[in-house]
């Protein structure tokens, strides 16, 4: 299935999908195939194109990585969450945002699809972080807006690479630790629904500067 959307369709109504993933509903192999030729035309640094793709549907795998990843979002996630002050768009939507990233915790495993998308090196042997995974992350966010246009959903989690998380999930899938960072931890599946809207956001005008701050 294509949506068919426009590009600033496809840009602006690509959301975190958490709740509304459908934990029955099958992704067929060659979807993901589809998406990844798509993102692999992003950009990347002196075209090096290190990265490399690790797509997860075996179900005890699966499981190992839920448990590594609750084991730091449960406590993340329990935290007292920040106050933006009365007005702010942000704040509408705190609750909403916490139980969905919760209610995602919990059934990770049941996700038909769980992909981690990995850069050649290690950040802290580079320079400048920002310089390293800008060869991976815009082909990241590239695989987003391709599921999106086909009536699939997924959210870029981080948490378990937090502690020896990462570390982890590199021994149950045979991911090299030393030669290769893992950018990532993405449920895919198609979505309930494709009528994603624009989300609120701050006005333009508040984080906007000019020549100087």
């Amino acid at each position: 299935m294509n949506l068919n959307l426009s590009a600033d369709e496809v840009l602006t109504t690509t959301r975190s999908v958490r709740k509304r993933l459908d934990l029955d509903k099958p992704v067929p192999r060659e979807v993901l195939m589809e998406c990844l030729e798509i993102a692999l035309q992003a950009p990347t640094g002196s075209n090096a194109q290190g990265w490399q793709w690790m797509f997860v549907t075996d179900p005890v795998k699966k499981q190992a990585i839920a448990d590594i990843y609750r084991v730091n979002a449960t406590p993340y996630l329990s935290q007292l969450k920040p106050d933006y002050g009365e007005g702010d768009v942000r704040s509408e939507r705190m609750e909403f945002v916490s139980g969905s990233a919760k209610y995602l915790a919990e059934y990770m495993q049941d996700v038909p699809v769980l992909m981690i998308p990995c850069l050649a090196g290690r950040p802290e042997q580079r320079p400048s972080s920002a310089s390293y995974w800008a060869s991976l992350f815009p082909a990241a966010w590239s695989y987003c807006l391709a599921l999106r246009n086909r009536g699939l959903g997924s959210c870029w989690t981080t948490l378990h690479l937090l502690g020896d998380g990462e570390r982890q999930a590199a021994e149950v899938l045979g991911i090299p630790y030393e030669e290769y960072s893992q950018g990532g931890l993405f449920p895919i599946a198609y979505a309930k629904g494709t009528d994603f809207k624009p989300a609120k956001r701050l006005p333009a005008e508040q984080v906007v500067h000019f020549d100087t701050w």
